[in-house]
C-alpha cells in the first residue's frame, strides 16, 4: 500500500469524526464546497511556487494539493480507486484523442 493509499484511507476515516478532533474532520464539517475551495487555494499556492522555481516549497505545496484533493474527492464520495480506474481507462490513449472524445 502506497503512502497515497494510506493517506486516502485516513482521510475517509475522518468523515463524520468530531471536527474538534482533526483538521480533516473540520474540513468535512464545513461541507464539500469548502473542501473544493481549499483544494483550489492549495493548487494556486503550488502554481506560485512552481513559477518561482522553489523546489522545496513546490514539493511541500504539492503534498498539500494531494491531501486536499483527497479530502475534496471524499467529500463527494469519489474514491482514489475511482480516479485510478479513470487513469487506467485513459492509459495508452493520446491526450489529444482523449480530449476530443469528451465532446
Amino acid at each position: 500500500m502506497s503512502v497515497l493509499d494510506r493517506l486516502a484511507a485516513t482521510v475517509v476515516s475522518r468523515k463524520g469524526a468530531d471536527p474538534e478532533s482533526s483538521w480533516t474532520a473540520k474540513l468535512f464539517a464545513k461541507g464539500p464546497e469548502k473542501c473544493a475551495e481549499k483544494f483550489g487555494e492549495e493548487a494556486v499556492e503550488a502554481i506560485i511556487e512552481a513559477v518561482k522555481n522553489d523546489r522545496a516549497k513546490l514539493t511541500a505545496e504539492a503534498a498539500d494539493v494531494l491531501y486536499h484533493l483527497l479530502v475534496m474527492l471524499a467529500a463527494r464520495d469519489v474514491t482514489l480507486d475511482d480516479v485510478f480506474a479513470e487513469l487506467e481507462r485513459r492509459e495508452g490513449t493520446s491526450g489529444i484523442t482523449e480530449k476530443a472524445a469528451r465532446k
